[in-house]
């Protein structure tokens, strides 16, 4: 494998191509109108234009892709994570054409897609689900039997898709009628399919996910856990590896868990398999994800490991690097994902120019980001503008590391995440590891809370400022507090 287009933008993109130079294989960009001087364009060995800005006139056109792809002569294609990572039909398209997808096969993408299929392969395999049915339905009056039989709370949930689009939480009989609509409906519009299925309401639900990978040779690891609860919209804003939550023993036994889902699937390549564990730490199988992870640097950072490395080696037909009993973790580590969003308005997006950014440096920081300082955040994609990520020793310390970073991190011209994630980070249902995947239901109800906390923090701040002024004051007998630097002074401070 010589050369590979990546058919993704931003900071995955970025991040593909640096494991590309490094394995000395030549990176071919794919580029929009809106991301013409995007840093992955520049960075690239090639940069090919595929169309205007909205998705569906560049990143989702899959014959202009390939097109391009057998006119320069790629060997593979990493797809990276959203837009046609996923896509069965384009990986088709990709192996017709001779070329390499870095990737499961398009029947695995099928069986693990869709929620019901998947609930399916995994049952004959030792993989605990979630009480519920493994079958489509549309009719209330059946769906009302189900949940009767189950126990309510339940969740009505759509097969296709995810991002809890065509998720509704019915809380009794009366309401489920109503709710299993709106989910068919939301399903129908996101999807093209209003499929649904009722399964049980997991109570105090902890989000853990298990990292897999495997290689057209039968063999498969997990390279442990990461803790995804922290979410808002059903979507992660923060990530950690490994749980506060999961024993040895517990770790062990969801591993081989996620294993046994690969093999009903005859899996190849990097994947995630999602699970709930509930208060009583039972865990259930949710989904698998059948690419990389947004969240996999805090994988990398706990093992020592390159991912995208270990995609391209199975995709060349190597065996896996290591055996289950050569993986260690050392370490804590610790993701916040930048978003340009005000938090303090219900996490909507803020999108506008990066009037300044600056990044944290540092001891065991790192930070995967796709613009730079005067960039405009595009409408037409996910508003991320950047990972940050933070290893430390224990979990202790990688959380202060996080706090310190997040406040070294120098973004003006919009808003962020980053002050949520200081708020959690700081938060002591957090430090204690005494919390699900409601944290922000539970804790967040009223984002003045944590504007107020913030403003006792700099009012904190000012103050230490004043006791330093007037120690200085105190200790000197020259004219060093004029009236007129008192002035100044004061008017620096406002």
């Amino acid at each position: 494998m010589k050369k590979v287009l990546i058919a993704n933008r931003g900071e995955i993109a970025r991040r593909v191509i640096r494991t590309l130079r490094k394995m000395n294989i030549e990176s071919v960009a794919i580029y929009s109108d809106a991301d013409k001087n995007a840093p992955h364009v520049s960075e690239a060995d090639h940069a090919i234009f595929v169309g205007e800005s909205p998705s569906s006139e560049s990143y989702l056109k899959q014959d202009v892709i390939l097109d391009h792809c057998l006119k320069l002569g790629v060997d593979g294609i990493h797809p990276g994570y959203g837009f046609l990572s996923e896509n069965a039909d384009f990986s088709r398209k990709v192996t017709a054409a001779g070329i390499k997808f870095i990737g499961p096969s398009p029947e695995a993408m099928e069986v693990m897609g869709d929620k019901l299929s998947a609930k399916q392969a995994v049952k004959g395999f030792n993989v605990p689900l979630v009480p519920g049915i493994d079958k489509a339905i549309s009719d209330p009056k059946e769906a009302r039997e189900i949940a009767n039989k189950i126990g309510y709370p339940v969740l009505i949930k759509a097969s296709a898709g995810g991002g809890g689009k065509g998720m509704r939480l019915v809380e009794n009989s009366e309401e489920l009628e109503e709710q299993m609509r709106l989910a068919q409906n939301e399903a129908r519009s996101s999807f093209g399919n209003d499929a649904c299925f009722v399964e049980k309401f997991v109570t105090k639900p902890r989000h853990i996910e298990i990292q897999v990978f495997s290689d057209g040779q039968g063999n498969h690891v997990y390279l442990f856990e990461r803790e995804c609860s922290i979410q808002r919209r059903h979507q992660k804003v923060i990530e950690e590896a490994p749980s506060a939550l999961l024993t040895p023993e517990l770790r062990k036994e969801m591993g081989e868990a996620a294993i046994n889902v690969c093999k009903a699937c005859n899996y190849e390549g990097a994947g995630t398999v999602e699970f709930l564990v509930d208060g009583n730490m039972d865990f259930f199988f949710l989904e698998m994800n059948t690419r990389l992870q947004v969240e996999h640097p805090v994988t990398e950072e706990i093992t020592g490991l390159d991912l995208v490395e270990w995609q391209i080696r199975v995709a060349r037909g190597e065996k896996l690097p290591k055996n289950q009993n050569e993986l260690t973790m050392t370490g804590h580590a610790i993701e916040v994902r930048v978003y340009a969003e005000d938090t303090l308005a219900g996490f909507t997006p803020d999108i506008g120019r990066l009037e300044r950014y600056r990044i944290p440096k540092g001891d065991a920081v790192r930070v995967d980001d796709a613009f730079t300082e005067g960039m405009d955040i595009p409408i037409y994609y996910d508003p991320m503008i950047a990972k940050l990520v933070v290893w430390g020793d224990n979990r202790e310390k990688a959380i202060e590391k996080t706090i310190e970073a997040i406040d070294a991190y120098q973004i003006s011209g919009l808003k962020t995440t980053l002050d949520f994630g200081k708020y959690v980070l700081k938060h002591e249902a957090f430090r204690s590891g005494d919390f699900d995947t409601n944290f922000v239901k539970t804790h967040f109800q009223n984002p003045t809370i944590m504007y107020t906390s913030m403003k006792d923090e700099e009012n904190a701040l000012v103050n230490s400022i004043d006791k330093i002024w007037n120690d200085i004051k105190e200790q000197t007998n020259k004219e060093f507090a004029s009236q007129k630097i008192t002035s100044s002074w004061k008017n620096s401070r406002s």
